[in-house]
């Protein structure tokens, strides 16, 4: 969300930097529109003032056993013109808020110039991606041999992109999901919170997914909606709050399934568990103070990248450009793993400092010593992905015989278990 005050103040600025994102100059209209909703206030302001005064002339004329007929009149006339701006004021109040709330957030001035995902720039590469010495099977071909990853059940039961998982596969899940916690609680310094998966639309606008992203959510018959991230939850939980500067940093960290009905993605990954209405995910959201926001982003990138290399997994690290930047996020970075049955990097984590933009939306605030409120920064992001962390475990640790070997951080979840074979 914008502050309509910094639009006033730099118009010609707020205007490039929405042209940065591709999108037309927004300004004039807003300010058209603060404009009217400013007179609307100031008529009614005036009104009062004029009424006040009539009321005295009235009580004046009364005592003086006068004709107030006319100046009664003139009372009636002021009351009217008042009702209706009494309507008018938060009709151009909800219309503004309304407008502005579509305008994604302004990037920061790092961020690459670029249209999509090819212009985004590579900012770090680790680890050395595998040579087989066999031909390599993709994660869903693994699975199925091993006869522990079922999708036609899962279609079944749901439809299309769901998966099953059973016996060891389920419990590699459960334990990349169980790694995760523990490494970003014990060494990272993140509160494990147990967060609702249903929430209401005040959540869903605080964190930016609506209105503009409706279609990509899902949402129950009672009007609350299933949470696409657990961002939403966690960052909400800072709603309306006047939070101490003391008590900043705050940093929480969830493990939750996430829903998404992919609406835009007809056609794309349908082979397999990349692209699911269903997965889990642990998610990281730090709220802090503006002046250490940036180095506050590095660090939970930092934090989500220590989990791929303690799987040993190869992975880059992608500054993403201005086209491909989120539409709460000034400033993304998204780690990209290797998985070698497709021979590409995919996204396994997204990194994003929104600055003010979501605080803005929530009214989320701090407070240091005595002086006035200042909104917090919000960041969010997946450390990591636990269904594409599967992925990538399953093609990285094949074997020729279709085996996995369990990666060594994940054997003390799994019981001791080395491999995970065929019965």
């Amino acid at each position: 969300m914008h502050d309509i005050k910094t639009i006033r103040d730099d118009a010609a600025g707020f205007d490039a930097g929405l042209a940065r994102r591709g999108i037309m100059p927004v300004s004039r209209e807003l300010l058209e529109l603060d404009e009217q909703r400013r007179a609307a206030l100031a008529k009614q302001q005036e009104l009062q003032a004029g009424r006040n005064a009539l009321a005295k002339k009235i009580g004046e004329a009364k005592r003086a056993k006068a004709d107030t007929a006319a100046l009664e009149a003139e009372g009636a006339r002021i009351r009217a013109e008042m009702e209706a701006l009494d309507a008018e004021g938060p009709r151009l109040d909800a219309v503004l808020r309304d407008t502005l709330s579509k305008i994604p957030n302004l990037l920061d001035p790092a961020v690459p110039e670029g249209k999509d995902e090819t212009d985004n720039k590579l900012v770090k590469h680790w680890g050395e991606t595998r040579d087989f010495a066999f031909p390599v099977k993709q994660h869903f071909e693994l699975g199925e041999v091993l006869g522990l990853m079922d999708f036609s059940g899962a279609a079944k039961l749901a439809g299309a992109r769901f998966t099953v998982l059973k016996g060891a596969l389920a419990r590699l899940e459960r334990a990349l999901g169980q790694f995760m916690l523990d490494v970003h609680t014990n060494e990272h310094g993140y509160c494990e919170t147990i967060v609702p998966l249903l929430v209401n639309d005040a959540s869903m606008f605080g964190t930016g997914q609506l209105p503009k992203f409706a279609e990509d959510l899902f949402q129950t018959t009672d009007g609350r909606w299933l949470i696409p991230t657990a961002e939403v939850s966690l960052t909400n939980l800072a709603a309306g709050e006047i939070l101490p500067a003391a008590k900043l940093p705050i940093r929480v960290t969830a493990l939750t399934p996430c829903f998404r009905s992919e609406a835009g993605s007809a056609g794309r990954d349908v082979r397999g568990m990349l692209r699911q209405h269903q997965f889990y995910k642990v998610e990281l959201v730090s709220i802090t103070t503006p002046e250490e926001s940036e180095a506050e982003h590095e660090r939970m990138t930092r934090a989500a990248e220590t989990i791929l290399e303690r799987l040993e997994l190869p992975y880059r690290r992608m500054l993403l450009c201005a086209g491909d930047t989120g539409f709460s996020a000034a400033k993304t970075y998204d780690l990209e793993v290797w998985v070698p049955g497709q021979e590409t990097y995919r996204e396994i984590s997204s990194c994003s400092n929104t600055r003010a933009f979501q605080a803005r939306r929530m009214n989320a605030r701090f407070r240091a010593g005595e002086g006035k409120p200042d909104f917090v920064h919000t960041l969010n992001g997946s450390g990591v992905a636990v269904g594409r962390a599967l992925i990538a475990v399953l093609e990285n640790y094949q074997n020729e015989d279709g085996s996995i070997t369990i990666p060594a951080v994940l054997r003390p979840y799994m019981g001791g278990m080395e491999c995970i074979a065929a019965a």
